[in-house]
């Protein structure tokens, strides 16, 4: 996958980038996954964002009078963050090589980004190098299953097509199962790993699809994880 690609379609979409997760059914959508997240994480303590994006999970997270730091490969991205959340650090960078001391957060968050990592395994270990003792780490990505197999292909035939839509292109994304995952965290050192399935209500669907799903959705997280759009893994570093 090329960096520069990845870098380049962020930066060029960076200005509309919240018209997907920040208005309507892509707002509900990334909220929901947020709370996935920070259900997962301890109250209080700093927090290190990786794909930060606008700063949309640094939003949410502030909201508990915690301290958030940002970083994405993105610079368009990164400035609109610094506008969203001026009182929160945000750094153009790639994940697997962090430019902070050891032991620096009590926390490590990814929302939508792990998919585009080129060396998932740097990330975790960089990850469990900057944690404090006791810190934790949770991820939620749109992970690979039954509903996910078809996307690289309608990506790559988008590009093809010259469709200009956010996250459409040949990026080389790859897509993992929970199993995958966690065995991933636990090489990093991380314990306590778990996985989850989650989200059915995809900002994709039309509204009244989308409307029907929402009601749907604690049931497949429940009982039918299978259908869920995105996987969830979080771990602890001892």
């Amino acid at each position: 996958m090329s960096r520069t690609k990845v870098q380049a379609h962020y930066d060029e979409v960076a200005e509309v980038y919240d018209q997907r997760y920040d208005l309507r059914q892509g707002r509900l959508y990334h909220h929901h996954l947020s709370r996935i997240i920070l259900n997962r994480l301890p109250n209080g303590g700093s927090l290190l964002d990786l794909g930060c994006g606008t700063g949309l999970f640094i939003e949410h997270y502030l909201k508990n009078g915690d301290q958030g730091v940002g970083l994405d490969i993105s610079p368009g991205m990164v400035r609109i963050a610094r506008l969203r959340c001026p009182e929160s650090d945000f750094l153009v960078g790639t994940a697997d090589i962090l430019p902070f001391d050891d032991e620096s957060f009590e926390n490590v968050a990814s929302l939508l980004a792990f998919t585009y990592l080129k060396d998932p395994d740097a990330m975790l270990r960089e990850s469990y190098r900057i944690l404090k003792p006791g810190g934790r780490i949770a991820v939620c990505t749109l992970g690979r299953n039954m509903m996910t197999w078809m996307v690289p292909p309608f990506y790559k035939l988008g590009e093809w097509l010259g469709y200009r839509k956010i996250g459409v292109g040949d990026f080389g994304e790859n897509y993992y199962s929970g199993e995958e995952m966690k065995e991933m965290y636990l090489n990093a050192g991380f314990v306590d790993v778990e996985s989850t399935r989650c989200s059915f209500a995809h900002y994709t669907l039309s509204p009244r699809i989308f409307s029907i799903a929402q009601r749907c959705e604690p049931l497949i997280e429940g009982h039918l994880p299978l259908f869920a759009f995105n996987v969830c893994v979080s771990g602890r570093k001892e």
